[in-house]
């Protein structure tokens, strides 16, 4: 078995419409600081907490695998876009469970924004059964156990652990991690492409030139950047 394959494996999911350079520097970051041995990135095939996607769902895999593609610390699930069912992340890790088996130390990887609305999810608190919970935070931000739920903070309060402790059990703390700042978000890009200005040094270069030769995210009445 390869390291890689020993230590906690990272699960960072989301729409990814398109992926960018802040999700990957995240991924990056992640692993550096919570000893990480691998990223597995998952598109949602049919996300169950927004609207329909600008990209389609297999053109969003596409480019979640030229991002990856040159990065041997990530690897690219397709399951969720296979799949007809909305996406959900308790099906998705029970999924990986039935996978990797019950020992393996799954970290999932969550924004400040997203850890903080986790009582609106699916069966939320079944995520602690399933993996670890590693939240990134930004310089200049905390996560306040006063600004969450009652329900939610509680379980700061019982599980919220040292990066280490990811490393002693398979699921069921709390790590808060810093990431840097950088302020890209995939709404600002589609934004971008439809007003054909470049999206240059915001995602991957094969990711920009995917947008630009499949026309995505322009207005109707436009084919190019």
């Amino acid at each position: 078995m390869q390291p890689s394959e020993r230590a906690p494996l990272g699960i960072l999911g989301g729409t990814f419409d398109p992926i960018h350079n802040g999700h990957l520097r995240l991924a990056e970051e992640a692993v550096t600081q919570l000893g990480l041995g691998r990223i597995r990135l998952i598109p949602a095939g049919r996300p169950a907490h927004r609207g329909a996607p600008g990209a389609s769902a297999a053109q969003r895999l596409d480019m979640v695998q030229l991002a990856a593609a040159e990065n041997p610390r990530l690897e690219v699930d397709a399951a969720e876009v296979l799949s007809e069912a909305p996406s959900y992340t308790v099906p998705t890790l029970e999924r990986l469970r039935a996978e990797l088996g019950d020992a393996r130390q799954l970290v999932l990887l969550l924004g400040a924004d997203a850890f903080a609305g986790l009582p609106s999810w699916h069966r939320w608190t079944t995520l602690f059964e399933l993996a670890h919970i590693a939240v990134a935070t930004r310089p200049g931000h905390t996560l306040e156990l006063a600004a969450l739920s009652p329900a939610l903070a509680e379980q700061c309060r019982q599980r919220e652990s040292a990066a280490d402790a990811l490393q002693a059990r398979p699921h069921g703390c709390i790590v808060r991690f810093p990431i840097t700042a950088l302020d890209i978000s995939a709404t600002a890009i589609r934004t971008l492409c439809a007003r054909r200005e470049s999206p240059r040094y915001l995602l991957p270069e094969g990711v920009v030139d995917y947008i630009a030769q499949h026309g995505l995210y322009l207005e109707p009445e436009e084919n190019a950047f």
